[in-house]
């Protein structure tokens, strides 16, 4: 495949080039999944300051503290309730980033990978006798720069998996109150 170092160079430069793309197309989906968390945190706590305004109100209103104890007992369902849909929301947030992530990433490992196949086929099949040496130290620079995304692909993975184990831990907590 490769007539002359210029090829070679291109392809290399080609494989180097689809490996910025695709972190930066990982990049944007994780830039993506904190905009629709931030989003679901700003409606949420929106919704919480108008609940605790309407609670207030409706304390303020009530003329004894019987009353005052069934407006606050009333209140504590709903939160519950709010914090299990809330965790919900982000499990599903998280998710679908996790999805979309894995997808992407898969995609661009199995494409990677063929081009680094081809590229190393390419590099060892016309070898000129005494340059192996060389071509070892090619072939060894093309596999590190793979390793290398591989282990930024997997450490990412990793990372949202540790969210999703944390979001469900925090419904593990809000669970056990809602039956009560």
């Amino acid at each position: 495949m490769f007539t002359s170092p210029e090829q070679f160079a291109a392809t290399t430069k080609a494989l180097f080039e689809f490996q910025l793309e695709t972190f930066n197309t990982l990049t944007s989906k994780a830039v993506q999944g904190v905009e629709q968390v931030v989003a679901l945190n700003m409606a949420t706590a929106k919704s919480s300051v108008e609940e605790q305004l309407a609670a207030g109100k409706e304390l303020s209103v009530a003329r004894d503290p019987k009353a005052i104890m069934a407006v606050a007992a009333s209140k504590v369902q709903p939160g519950v309730a709010n914090a299990a849909a809330y965790n919900q929301q982000l499990g599903e947030i998280i998710a679908e980033i996790r999805e979309e992530f894995t997808r992407a990433a898969d995609a661009h490992m199995t494409e990677a990978k063929s081009t680094l196949s081809a590229l190393i086929y390419d590099v060892t099949k016309n070898v000129r006798p005494g340059s192996e040496n060389a071509v070892d130290i090619v072939k060894s620079a093309i596999e590190n720069a793979f390793a290398g995304y591989e282990q930024v692909t997997n450490a990412t993975r990793q990372a949202v998996a540790n969210v999703e184990a944390q979001i469900a831990k925090a419904s593990a907590i809000v669970k056990p109150e809602e039956a009560a």
